[in-house]
This record gives structure tokens, sequence and C-alpha cells, in this order.
């Protein structure tokens, strides 16, 4: 085994030795060239090619067509001989030489095999991958396949050009992916200072806490230490004053006893024990201890500190993959409204990246208004997530790009429907009509599929063309079973009842698989008289309106109750017989007040907020993505329409008794339960 020279392969010798071996015509060349360069810059004579052997005459010059070497009298010969008198010469110099490495061509190639030399090598043998001659065809290559050696060199010339193609290709890639490596290294100090900085600047927050934290105990304790010191030497001095003032009565005393006379000593002895013994007394009803202890302790514990300080901060150092990263939005917006997409940053591996810090870009462009361009502002929550917000100006098909840190994410470029802002003063009935005994109430899933309540005290599932595919529950008061199912909800694969007759709410799924219920007949909390809708807000919390007993409530997702509305009263904040419910943009809750005519507005914390409407029995409620209003009026046979401020803007009449209605979350198409033809009407704006 050997290595190769030129692709420095490892090359098994086979069999026979490396006589066997595939020629390098290209390398025998130059090695050919090599040779004849190295006679030209000699200092020794070489021999004439053309002169017979053990002629004296020395070659004074090389044909570059002959490849051969010429004596004076040979080159005279070879300029009058008209087929090769215009051969390039050269002198056999380093000029020469440099001349000849330059314009010299390859020759004939002939076959080396025996009584073949004369024969040029025009054919090539694809069964053994070899130069051949004629005569080589015709006796050794007879059955294999032989081709011209311009056809086969044509067809390897194309492999060649086509191999080059693919490396071209390749290379612009890597230089792509060397370029972008550039990029990321700079990328990667420009990220190494930012984060330098930001260790710098947590840091110097957290010295400058810890410093003024110090300079308040220092002050604290200085603060203290005078108080204490400063009660002390008044309570010193106090004493002070009380040794002076009996020192100055046992002088006097002692004076007395020892210079005056006994008449002295009577006229004074009364004062001077009493003055003495009114200090002693004094002295009596005082402490003599310390008023105050000389102990002063500082409690700094540091252990909790320096633990927490030795795991603060973290170096992330991966990244999100954008073509990972998933986002979430609907397929439709409207012009000039608010357009939000929430983007989820995740790793290559699928996982959700939990920091924030990156790059994130929106943007939305027509397809048909060329420089109708839209940018988003993005909001970086910096727990991995982003919302980017789009106002569309024009209406039709648009594509919607996202990108983080300049490359695309996941399914982006997307399309995107953009429709003209709601005009209802169009809105218009598109004869779809769905047969249903006495529906009470309709709901809209995310698939399109309609779901109603029917007096037939279950829940009737038809598809978009109004074809009935199920029925869930049955009469009665069991699991899964309804007594006058007057109010439905669905949130994603999540189906809420209002069970009027049974007095309760129950949880399905939306195939109609049992989950849960909650309620029972009464006025406490929990409790219900003829609850006649359910609606699901945000946060999963659960409003039902409680019509006889005056009221709505709310409930966790799992029917724990959480507050109560109250409509027992009087003032703006009361209401009779509520019915239906909707949530507007904002997260207000809107109520149809039966005993009213109107529509109540409250906070989802409870307050009452405003009161709209002026409606003939107000039932059914629905509020778009507008804040426009849409009310069906049992007694007043009509579908009427209120725009963001409560004010009227359109009436659909020639309804008879309308209750339920709902919208298509799809494209705002409006859905009515006519109780009084037995039918669901479709509205398309």
């Amino acid at each position: 085994m050997f290595q190769c020279p030129i692709c420095e392969q490892n090359i098994n010798i086979p069999v026979g030795g490396a006589s066997v071996l595939p020629q390098n015509l290209h390398l025998g060349f130059e090695v050919e060239v090599a040779g004849y360069m190295s006679k030209m810059t000699s200092n020794s004579d070489v021999a004439c090619d053309q002169c017979a052997e053990g002629s004296s005459d020395p070659a004074v010059v090389f044909c570059c067509a002959c490849h051969h070497f010429l004596c004076a009298f040979c080159l005279e010969h070879h300029k009058r001989n008209r087929i090769v008198s215009r051969h390039r010469i050269v002198g056999l110099d380093q000029e020469g030489a440099r001349q000849l490495h330059t314009t010299m061509k390859p020759g004939d190639h002939y076959c080396s095999q025996p009584n073949h030399e004369d024969n040029k090598l025009n054919f090539y043998c694809e069964t053994c991958s070899l130069l051949v001659c004629p005569h080589c065809t015709i006796l050794s290559h007879k059955s294999h396949s032989v081709k011209e050696i311009s056809t086969v060199a044509k067809t390897h010339q194309m492999e060649i050009s086509g191999a080059l193609e693919d490396a071209n290709e390749v290379v612009t890639k890597l230089t792509g992916a060397i370029d972008e490596n550039n990029r990321m290294i700079e990328q990667v100090e420009i990220s190494k200072r930012t984060a330098f900085l930001a260790i710098n600047q947590a840091f110097e927050i957290l010295q400058q806490r810890l410093d003024e934290r110090k300079k308040t105990l220092l002050s604290e304790l200085e603060a203290i230490s005078l108080s204490k010191t400063t009660a002390l030497t008044l309570q010193k001095e106090h004493f002070e004053k009380m040794v002076g003032d009996i020192g100055h009565y046992t002088d006097m005393a002692s004076q007395i006893l020892q210079t005056h006379t006994d008449h002295e000593i009577v006229a004074l002895g009364g004062l001077i024990p009493t003055e003495l013994q009114a200090t002693l007394k004094r002295v009596q009803t005082i402490s003599l201890t310390p008023n105050q202890h000389s102990n002063i302790s500082v409690s700094v514990k540091t252990d909790d500190l320096v633990r927490q300080l030795s795991k603060l901060g973290e170096i992330i150092v991966f990244s999100p993959s954008p073509s990972s990263c998933t986002w979430m939005s609907t397929s439709v917006a409207k012009v000039g409204t608010r357009y939000h997409v929430k983007v989820q940053s995740k790793t290559s591996e699928g996982a959700e990246y939990p920091h924030g810090g990156v790059e994130v870009k929106g943007e939305m462009r027509s397809k048909t208004h060329n420089r109708a361009v839209v940018y988003g502002e993005v909001e970086d929550h910096r727990d991995g997530t982003y919302t980017i917000t789009l106002t569309p100006q024009t209406a039709g098909p648009h594509q919607l790009l996202i990108t983080m840190d300049g490359q695309h994410v996941q399914n982006s470029p997307n399309d995107l429907d953009v429709r003209p802002k709601r005009d209802y003063h169009t809105l218009c009935n598109d004869q779809q009509v769905i047969q249903c005994k006495a529906p009470r109430c309709v709901a809209i899933h995310d698939n399109g599929d309609i779901y109603v309540g029917s007096g037939d005290h279950c829940i009737y599932v038809f598809d978009q063309t109004g074809q009935r595919k199920s029925t869930i529950g049955s009469s009665g008061s069991g699991d899964g079973q309804f007594s006058y199912p007057r109010g439905i909800s669905i949130k994603g694969d999540v189906l809420y009842v209002a069970d009027s007759g049974n007095d309760r709410v129950q949880k399905l799924t939306s195939s109609g698989k049992f989950l849960h219920k909650f309620g029972q007949q009464g006025s406490g909390q929990g409790q219900f008289n003829w609850p006649v809708a359910v609606i699901i807000d945000s946060n999963n919390k659960l409003i039902v309106s409680d019509f006889n007993n005056h009221r709505i409530q709310l409930f966790n997702e799992n029917g724990g109750w959480l507050l109560t509305i109250d409509g027992n009263g009087s003032g703006n904040h009361s209401f009779q017989s509520p019915w239906g419910l909707a949530l507007d943009p904002q997260g207000n809750i809107h109520v149809t007040a039966q005993g009213s005519n109107t529509i109540k507005v409250f906070s989802k914390e409870g307050v009452h907020v405003r009161m709209y409407g002026d409606s003939n029995g107000p039932r059914g409620l629905a509020i778009d993505g507008e804040g426009y209003s849409l009310v069906s009026e049992n007694s007043g046979n009509c579908l009427s329409i209120y725009d963001p401020e409560g004010i009227k803007i359109h009436t659909v009449g020639n309804l008879k008794h309308p209750h339920g209605t709902a919208l298509d979350p799809r494209d705002g198409s409006v859905f009515i339960a006519y109780y009084g033809a037995n039918t669901v009407l479709k509205y398309c704006i």
C-alpha cells in the first residue's frame, strides 16, 4: 500500500505491481517537460534527436511541437520542411526553458504493447478502464465496451463540469457559512460586552444597596449608642448631684457636732436631720441600677445571603433556534384593528427557551399593494415569549413574516387574510338554515361545528354545511343528561352547559363525554335557580347567569365559587332576570337584564361600569373583537346591534322570538337560535 501524491489516498498495489496501475498522463507530461527543461538549462551538451547515433554536433534549439532537440544542421532542414516549418523553436537557455513551460503542449500518446508502438491511443476500453490503440481493440478488447477517446472525453468533461458546479455551489454555501460564523463571532463579542456590562451593573447595584444598608446600620448604631450614653450620663449626673447634696448635709452635721455648743446644736439639730432624711428618702425612691444596659449587638445573617450570592447570576450559553420557535395567532385580521401574535422561543431540541433579549421582528406585507408594509411593535416578556402587535391598513391577502435574530421562525412567512372593518349594515342572511326543535342557545367551535341547545333536552352538533353530526345527552337528571339546556359555551375541546331545569352547570368534552358538574337548587353561594347562560373568560373562570336569583356568579373551571354580582337592590348595580352573557375586548362582563330591558356592564371584579341599550326582552348576547354587541330581542322579534359606545346602529327585524346569539370565531358570521321558527339562522357580513 502506498499514498497517492495527488489525492493523498491510500492505494493497494495490485497484482502485477505498479506497472499495471492507471497512467496519469498529465503527470507524465509534466515529468517529460521537466526533463527537457533540465537538459536545456544544464551546462552539458545535448545530443541532436535527428542526427544519426554517434554524431558530434550538439543540439542548439528545441522544437516545442516535435519535442526534439535539433543541431544547427537539422534546424536548417527543419525550417525548409513545409510541414514543420511553422513549429515553435526555443533556445537552450533559461529563457527558452521558461517559454517551453508555457507553450509546450502534450503530444500524441502511443501504445506500449509490443509491435504497437506506432499506433496512437485513440480509443478507451470502459471494461478495462484503459486507453488502447486500434490494434488492441481487435486483439485484446474485442468483446469489451470500447469508445473513441473524444466521446469518452466529452462525457468526462461534462461530469467534471457538473462536479465543478456542485463544488462551486458547496463552496458558496461554505463561504456563506464562514460569513455567518464570522458574524456569529462578532455577535459573541457583542454579547460578551453586553453581558459584561450587565454583570457590572447588577453588582454595582448590589454594592450600592449593600453600602446603603451598611450606612443605615451604622447610623442606627450611632443613634442607639448616643441615646444610651446620653441616658446613662444624665442618670450619672443625677446620682452625682444627690451625692453632693448628701455630702453638703453630712459636712454641716459634722461641723455642728464638732464646733457648736449644746444650745446651738439644739437650735439647728432638728433642721439638719430633716433635710438629710428627705434627701436620703429621695434616693430610696429611685433605681440605682443603670437605666441602660451596655449590650449593643448586631445581627447580620450572612449565611443565606452568601449562599444566594454563590448562585447569583447565570451565564446562558445556549440560544433559541429560530426554526424551532413557534407562534400563535388567528388567520384573519381586520383593517384598523390591532392584531396580536405571541411568539414562543425554543431551543433546537424543541424545549422552551426561558430567557428574553433576542431580536424579534414582525411584518405584515400586502400581496396586492407593494408598498403596504406594516411593522410590528414587539414586547419582550423576558421569559422567552414575545408579543408582536400590528395594525393593518389595507384589506386583502397579506403575508405575515416573523423573524428572530434575522432568521424566519417556524411557519414564517405565512398567509394572512386582512378584512375590512365590520359593517353590520350589510348583514345579510346567506340562506343557511338549520332545522332544530325549539333552539334556545347556540355556540360555534373553533373548527366550525355548530352546537345547539334543543327543546329535545339535548345538544345537537351540526357541521359547517348544517348536516347533523351527533347528539349529546338526553332528557333526564343524570350525568350528561339535560333538562332545558339554555346556555352553551365552548373553549378548545371543553363544553360547558347551563342545565337550567336541573339547576346546575355540566362540563363535558366537545364530543359529549361527561367530566364534571356543580350547583344545585337554592340561593346560597354556588347554588342556582334556573341558570340560563354560561361563558368562559381568558383565565378559565366561568360566569353564570342565575336567572331567578337575579344575580351572576363566578366560578373557577372546576366549579369552585369565586364571586357573586348581586342584582337585588336598587341603583345602577341592580338588575332583574339576567339572561345572556358576553365579554368585551377589555374583559368586562355584559349581561342582558330582562327586567329593565337593558344591558348591564360590570368589571371582572363585579363593579358596575355602565349600562346601555333600550331593548324589548333582551335574551342572547354576543360581542365581537371590536366591541360591537349583538342582542337578540325575544319580545321585539329582532336582532339589535350596538357600537362599542353602546349606541344602537342597526336592527335586523322579522325574527320570531330569537334567543341565543353566537359569532363564528373564524370569520365573524352571526348565528341566531330562531326559537319561534325551530331553526338556526346564519348571517354573513
